[in-house]
């Protein structure tokens, strides 16, 4: 999480003044704000064929020069396309952190578009998390903090999970919670680092004509335990669609125990921390635990 004390005003204005001082080159393209632009991130079209992507507090300003260095590696071995830089801004016009110029992928998010096939949907993203993980993993960034430690082991979480199992006593089921918690945190990575994506949600899936044709946003990725991508099995899939995705990963049992250890941590803290404030994502979350308790019951 971000503090308020750390966010900063970002606007198309800063945007055409940072582009006028470090890339004259497009200083006459015009800039106007993504749709659907991120938190973690303010993003911007440049012209038509172009991106801006400025980070939002010093936190996320870490990820920039990890995804400069390492994406346009990662691109030549994965069957869908990822963001591709083009150039690396510096702080200037008031802004403190670096920043980065990417080629516009065109597609709308997974999240409001309409999907043909659900699980051809799922089998192709399946499918490309395992290249992922396939890619060499020497010299990759290991979790820290440039990725609040998605891919490293399930403890960092530990406390914020235990803290909400207590706030939702009486809620939700807390002692199935609990048990399929503490088999999450039993089944500990012992297998070699592999690459990971971080932030696998509908957000960051580009959809064209009902297909997956894009996987973006890579700022938490990393290497270590792939686990923390499998998250998206409960959050949008489910029957069929579950277990094509759930066929395309050769992953084992434990593996899948963290992935729904992943999720859990997430979707309690939601339901935890907002009820009264935003009630569909309070109801959300509350689907997301029942959907990982019943997936728990059914593969152990």
């Amino acid at each position: 999480m971000v503090n308020a004390s750390e966010s900063i005003e970002i606007d198309s204005s800063l945007v055409r003044r940072l582009i006028a001082a470090q890339f004259p080159q497009w200083a006459d393209l015009p800039v106007r704000p993504v749709r659907h632009g991120g938190w973690d991130n303010r993003t911007f079209h440049l012209g038509d064929d172009l991106s801006v992507r400025l980070p939002s507090a010093a936190s996320y300003a870490l990820q920039v020069e990890k995804e400069q260095r390492w994406l346009p590696q990662l691109a030549a071995h994965l069957p869908l396309p990822i963001p591709a830089p083009v150039a690396m801004g510096r702080p200037g016009e008031g802004y403190p952190w670096p920043w980065s110029v990417y080629r516009w992928r065109y597609g709308e998010i997974a999240t409001h578009a309409p999907i043909a096939d659900l699980p051809a949907f799922a089998a192709t993203l399946g499918e490309f998390l395992a290249a992922l993980q396939r890619i060499d993993a020497d010299g990759g960034p290991s979790p820290g903090q440039h990725n609040f430690f998605r891919g490293g082991p399930l403890t960092v979480y530990d406390h914020e999970t235990r803290w909400a199992l207590d706030a939702l006593e009486g809620q939700i089921d807390t002692n199935a919670t609990r048990s399929v918690w503490e088999a999450a945190l039993a089944a500990s990575w012992t297998g070699n680092p592999v690459w990971f994506h971080g932030d696998v949600s509908s957000g960051n899936l580009l959809v064209e004509g009902g297909c997956l044709t894009a996987v973006i946003d890579f700022g938490t990725s990393g290497v270590g335990d792939p686990a923390c991508d499998l998250s998206i099995a409960w959050t949008m899939f489910s029957g069929d669609s579950r277990e094509a995705f759930r066929a395309a990963l050769p992953l084992d049992r434990g593996t899948w125990a963290r992935g729904r250890g992943w999720t859990l941590w997430k979707a309690m803290i939601v339901a935890a921390e907002m009820p009264g404030t935003d009630r569909l994502e309070v109801e959300k979350s509350r689907r997301v635990i029942a959907e990982v308790l019943a997936d728990h019951l059914r593969y152990g």
